[in-house]
């Protein structure tokens, strides 16, 4: 059930009536995921949903454009692991326990049937997030789960083994045998577990766009092209893809996936940097010379600006001809070889200065949290305090847009459920 009323007025402390006492500190996906299964592996525990702000499970509402891009269809849990860029090798063993298909397995059995598209995401048959959140929320209440939305969790002490006083923002304490972290991303220096013994791997963004400030590219909001190759060559870093052009500056998946591999060099860097496209990805500088001089001979009395070059969409097409300094009035018969290799270079070797970062609101993602070494993963419990279970985006684990972030979190939420519901006595 979820319980709106004022914290003064529950109950300090738990445990009276002989219960086992789980409280989970996040209202989330991996939250609700660990809570859940926490409940059904032990009926008789007195579990506890505690979320800091008003919102239940905000991230699932606003995935996927709002649809819930809930896991990926991939089943292989080494292939799986590739798309993580820290965590991926360590989650290797939680994914063959809980994988893809244990979720998807899981959302039916409670009649929500999940549906593949061609690049892997899976989405509910419904193609709404409400499907989702129905589910969990169902799911919880069924299990018994009291779920307390506005209270969140100041600081954590653990006078002894299995058991844990939590002071609350409200004023008041709470007491538990087991608890379950899986309250997401944390500033450095304020997560109520360092307290415990516990480190942090300072968070930083992950999966946010380009922010670019060029005349020419501000025209082309809404374009996409697929695929395109990026590379940050002072980071090492390179991608294909699909991109979307925005008002900001670039999007799409391929820019997501490479702020998602770069985000602690791209921090570092102060998020100003070079970056290279190739519009035509795989064709070279000297492919597009070979073809403007077949275009010369084919076409002469065209004008270059209103030529086609698939795949290139028609008015990005034309910026990048006017950004070359070409007029519209010239035709291929009359482009002189300078122009031709500006063309050409801007066609496969465009740089464009990136000044910032937006997030991406529908996939909001941190890197670092708490070190993979401080948590048995085969458990998800502190390696360092007893009874102290973690799940979700608290961990030093992240992946790339296409489900695989949900996929996480569903994995160490099951995990660390089934795992807690053992501890308390």
């Amino acid at each position: 059930m979820i319980d709106h009323a004022m914290s003064p007025a529950l109950p300090q402390t738990g445990g009276a009536d002989g219960r086992p006492r789980i409280i989970v500190a996040g209202g989330g996906a991996a939250g609700f995921f660990a809570a859940i299964s926490a409940a059904g592996a032990n009926p008789g525990a007195a579990v506890t949903i505690l979320e800091k702000s008003r919102a239940l499970l905000a991230k699932v509402r606003i995935s996927g454009g709002g649809r819930c891009n809930v896991t990926n269809a991939c089943r292989d849990p080494r292939a799986l692991a590739t798309r993580y860029p820290r965590g991926g090798r360590a989650l290797i063993g939680p994914l063959t326990r809980f994988g893809p298909a244990e979720t998807v397995a899981w959302f039916s059995a409670r009649g929500v049937r999940l549906k593949a598209e061609p690049d892997g995401r899976m989405f509910p048959v419904t193609d709404t997030s409400q499907t989702i959140i129905d589910c969990l929320v169902g799911e919880a209440e069924k299990s018994g789960v009291t779920v307390i939305p506005s209270l969140g969790i100041m600081s954590v002490e653990s006078p002894a083994p299995g058991r844990f006083i939590l002071r609350l923002d409200d004023g008041t304490t709470r007491e538990c045998e087991a608890l379950i972290w899986a309250g997401g991303g944390c500033r450095a220096g304020s997560h109520p577990v360092l307290g415990l013994g516990h480190s942090l791997v300072p968070p930083v963004p992950s999966l946010f766009t380009f922010q670019v400030d060029r005349p020419w590219l501000r025209e082309l909001p809404g374009i996409s092209l697929d695929p395109v190759h990026l590379s940050v060559p002072a980071a090492g870093l390179q991608e294909t893809g699909p991109i979307l052009i925005t008002h900001a500056g670039l999007s799409g998946p391929a820019v997501l996936r490479l702020s998602a591999w770069g985000a602690r060099r791209l921090n570092e860097c102060g998020y100003a940097f070079d970056l290279q496209i190739n519009w035509l990805s795989g064709t070279t500088a000297e492919q597009v010379l070979q073809e403007i001089r077949n275009r010369r001979e084919t076409s002469g009395g065209q004008a270059v600006a209103n030529a086609k070059w698939p795949p290139l969409p028609t008015r990005l097409w034309e910026q990048l001809v006017m950004e070359a300094g070409i007029s519209r009035e010239t035709r291929w018969s009359k482009l002189d070889r300078e122009a031709a290799r500006r063309l050409s270079g801007l066609l496969t070797k465009t740089i464009l200065p990136v000044e910032g970062k937006s997030l991406n609101k529908e996939e909001f993602v941190t890197c670092g949290g708490i070190p993979l070494p401080e948590v048995d993963l085969k458990t998800m419990e502190s390696r360092l305090v007893p009874g102290l279970f973690f799940g979700g985006e608290t961990l030093d684990i992240d992946g790339i847009t296409g489900g695989f972030n949900f996929q996480a979190a569903w994995t160490t939420g099951w995990i660390a459920g089934q795992s807690a519901a053992r501890v308390p006595r």
